[in-house]
């Protein structure tokens, strides 16, 4: 989607910072190890916010944090020469938690219910698995669609916002609960779109 395609552009921004914290010595796995402890800590205050405002813009802040580390770690790696099967294994397996505990945490606190959030939370996790299956059929990452992570990431950080600004209901759904349905549907629409790229690359 539209985030996915900025990624050079908000790479170039964040390579001077990246060359920073790695002169320091902190490797590029304990920054990985760092993006799941925000998440972590935003998915807790997300579940236990009950409906506050205050609450919710810190979880999404959180969020952001989750964000910049998780776009750290990457630049490190390549920054310092040292990208590694280990690395990149230990990254995709922090990124699916993370989204588990974002997720989960807000449609654990009732901002929609379990049912739509299950939905979501299938369709966030099978649309990551089909980005990396494709590598693992040697047809390289495909990571196309409508909606991946960088999209979701920013979508629950602005809510998060629009919901500090204004935590009342549109249609029955606060900006939190928009969130995860607009995720949810875009999300399988997104692992739809994939099975169709790997089947028709899979028939060539």
């Amino acid at each position: 989607m539209t985030f996915n395609a900025l990624r050079p552009v908000v790479s170039k921004i964040l390579e001077p910072m990246a060359r920073i914290i790695a002169d320091t010595g902190i490797s590029p796995n304990t920054i990985s190890v760092l993006s799941l402890i925000f998440a972590v800590l935003a998915g807790l205050i997300y579940y236990y916010s009950a409906f506050d405002p205050i609450l919710v813009l810190v979880a999404g802040l959180l969020v952001a944090v989750n964000s910049f580390f998780d776009a750290m770690d990457g630049l490190m790696a390549r920054y310092l020469n040292a990208s590694t099967a280990r690395g990149d294994f230990l990254d995709h397996i922090i990124d699916r938690y993370s989204d588990v505990f974002i997720i989960c945490g807000v449609f654990f606190g009732g901002y929609v219910s379990w049912q739509i959030g299950v939905v979501t939370i299938v369709g966030v996790l099978l649309t990551s698995y089909l980005g990396t299956q494709a590598q693992a059929l040697h047809i390289g990452r495909y990571y196309g669609g409508i909606i991946g992570r960088a999209d979701r990431l920013v979508l629950t950080i602005l809510s998060s916002v629009v919901y500090f600004v204004y935590s009342g209901t549109i249609y029955g759904f606060s900006a939190l609960g928009w969130m995860i349905i607009v995720i949810g549907i875009g999300s399988h629409i997104t692992a739809l779109q994939r099975i169709v790229h790997i089947w028709k690359q899979l028939g060539q």
